[in-house]
């Protein structure tokens, strides 16, 4: 098992007031429409629904029947419709059909439509040009944040990648800034920001203007939260597109992890149901596995039966008295103890079948290659023999996107080998994936003739520093380039070992990715925050095309330098904040704060990627929040792409 650090990491803030916060709101704005009403969800909002407010709950403020948008209500007596729904156009124009419907055949109604999290003026140009804007009321629910674990908060915005990326939609940055700025009320003031990255940029720049008109919301409080780290999901595709192998990770490739809980099958479960499982910190058994790889995860779970079995044996030496105690206290605990960890084992076994029809471990050693820049002929030969074979449409894309990435783009002749394989193998229909593939930047052809670097540097010689390097960002956006080889050394994302790597005891956050390879995104975090800057990663900025979208930053510059004064803090940073010698944590607010950072990954954070940033947290004794616009993970990055609009 991972090494727990030497040490202790600060614990997390209580997420649950963000709970209640967006369930009051819920129902208020129900009760605003007073007396029985039917309400219509819209399917992505009914998994974080569920955990805001129960069905019972619903009914309890006098909701009737509860319909999914898209579905039509059948001789509905209600008089009054409440939509719960996303803001967008197709649903819109689902509403309106209903109330254009009820109007041709003389039916009359009330109609509330309640956006979430926010409302955009397309919506209301859309409702107005079907003629029904007139007929219905618009509320927004600000429900920003849904805590799916104690360290893991999420935005449940899984279009969000998409439409920023892909359609250069800036729609949702509102959205990010007013989450930042909840969180920064209820746990900040927050200290020092850092993050990289165009969205990054423009969300704390948005977020700083709101702190600035709702000046003092935190004053007053102990801040729980000292550091913000800021990401875009573009600045690392690559540990995106890697198989994962940690426990977690591999269970939501696999089974696909929905809002923080699970379907598990009759593979699974070794009956004829299915059981829906809540994967958190509360599960004894899954919170000791979860970030482990995978090839740990077998021995420990065998481990844990044997001393549950022991446990149980005790029963047979107990005299009443003793019998009576142990069913009354420890049994109950004990079953499910017993239920969770025959779910886990069933979980692993099937995992183990699926990866072995997959040839998962030949697909491992390809990507590994890929990633060392080693054998790139031989690992092109597996991915054609992938396609050709028709494994999977999305694994192969997956493939041949992170040859690309690794490798700089494609050379022209296996660029348009690979795709005409592609499409012969799962269709025509795929020349749209292609085109936002390359449009993202995710897989491209390389330019004959003259490289960008050698442009870069006749650039630079004729132009300040400063000029050339907007120029550089300039040619780097219109490329797409990666340069994810250079990268990769100047962080050292590839580590060098004598021998085998340990995956039981790791030394790095390599060990998510088998010791093959450090997740680019949390190497970037370890560093500045190590340095308290970006001071030594210029070239690195420079590589992810980013010169110009660095933020290095005060949160909340009035009261947290009252509390940094009360902590005698130097310098921001998570090494700045050492307590004094004749001080303790609970006399020195600042100083717990410091040790607590929010990563904030803006189009989606990978399991792998948390379990790595977890690990860093417990060697260097602090604590990672994840606040996400979503869970991600390979085959989600490549769904939003094929499923994508040109």
């Amino acid at each position: 098992m991972a090494a727990a650090g030497s040490s202790d990491a600060p614990e997390p803030p209580d997420f649950g007031i963000l709970k209640r916060l967006a369930r009051d709101q819920l129902i208020y704005l129900l009760e605003q429409l007073p007396g029985k009403k039917d309400l219509f969800i819209e399917a992505d909002l009914m998994s974080p629904l569920d955990r805001i407010a129960s069905v019972s709950i619903l009914k309890q403020h006098e909701v009737d029947k509860l319909y999914k948008v898209e579905s039509r209500p059948v001789l509905n007596t209600s008089d009054q419709f409440c939509f719960l729904v996303r803001p967008r156009i197709k649903t819109m124009r689902y509403i309106a059909d209903i109330v254009n419907a009820d109007k041709m055949s003389g039916r009359s109604r009330k109609y509330k439509i309640i956006f979430s999290p926010q409302k955009f003026y397309a919506c209301e140009m859309v409702l107005e040009e079907e003629g029904v804007f007139g007929d219905v009321t618009c509320d927004e629910w600000s429900f920003y944040l849904l805590p799916l674990d104690e360290d893991i908060i999420s935005m449940e915005l899984p279009e969000f990648f998409r439409d920023y990326f892909l359609e250069g939609d800036h729609r949702w940055i509102n959205s990010i800034s007013r989450a930042l700025q909840l969180l920064n009320s209820l746990y900040g003031p927050f200290g020092k920001a850092y993050g990289i990255g165009r969205c990054a940029k423009m969300s704390y720049e948005l977020w700083q203007d709101l702190e600035k008109e709702s000046e003092g919301d935190s004053q007053g409080r102990k801040p729980e939260i000292g550091n913000v780290f800021l990401m875009d999901r573009d600045m690392d595709y690559v540990t995106t597109l890697c198989s994962q192998v940690v426990y977690e990770g591999l269970v939501d490739d696999t089974f696909r992890i929905k809002c923080g809980s699970v379907d598990f099958g009759p593979e699974v479960t070794s009956s004829d149901k299915s059981i829906k499982v809540l994967l958190n910190a509360q599960d004894k058994v899954f919170n000791q596995i979860r970030n482990e790889h995978f090839s740990s995860v077998f021995g420990f779970l065998s481990l844990k039966s044997r001393n549950l079995q022991a446990q149980y044996d005790r029963r047979r030496g107990m005299d009443i008295k003793q019998m009576k105690n142990f069913v009354s206290q420890e049994l109950k605990g004990l079953k499910q103890e017993h239920r969770l960890l025959s779910l886990h084992i069933g979980a692993c076994e099937s995992i183990m079948k699926k990866k072995t029809k997959q040839d998962f471990q030949e697909m491992i050693k390809a990507e590994h290659s890929l990633l060392e820049g080693f054998d790139i002929r031989e690992s092109t030969s597996f991915i054609e023999e992938h396609i050709d074979r028709q494994v999977s449409p999305i694994e192969s894309l997956r493939l041949m996107c992170l040859l690309s990435i690794t490798e700089n783009g494609l050379i022209p002749k296996d660029y348009r080998s690979l795709k005409t394989q592609y499409l012969q193998s799962y269709g025509p229909e795929h020349l749209l994936t292609f085109h936002n593939l390359k449009r993202i930047g995710l897989l491209t052809e390389q330019s004959a003739g003259e490289t960008l670097t050698a442009v870069e540097s006749r650039v630079s010689k004729l132009v300040t520093d400063r000029a050339a390097g907007k120029i550089t960002d300039a040619f780097n956006s219109l490329a797409r380039k990666s340069n994810f080889r250079a990268i990769s050394k100047k962080l050292g994302l590839i580590p060098q070992v004598d021998g085998e790597y340990d995956l039981k005891m790791p030394r790095d956050m390599a060990y998510v990715f088998s010791g093959a390879y450090i997740p680019l995104s949390c190497k970037i975090i370890e560093h500045v925050l190590e340095r308290r800057s970006w001071s030594g990663l210029e070239e690195v900025v420079r590589l992810l095309n980013s010169n110009e979208s660095v933020i290095s930053g005060t949160a909340s510059s009035t009261m947290w330098g009252k509390w940094a004064g009360m902590g005698g803090l130097r310098a921001g940073g998570i090494h700045s904040a050492l307590p004094h010698p004749d001080s303790t944590a609970e006399d020195n607010p600042a100083w717990e704060a410091q040790r607590m950072v929010l990563a904030v990954f803006l189009g989606g954070c990978t399991f792998s990627e948390i379990a790595a940033l977890r690990f860093l947290g417990k060697e260097r004794g602090f604590k990672f929040i994840f606040l996400t616009t979503a869970i991600t993970n390979s085959a989600r990055m490549m769904e939003a792409m094929i499923e994508a609009k040109a």
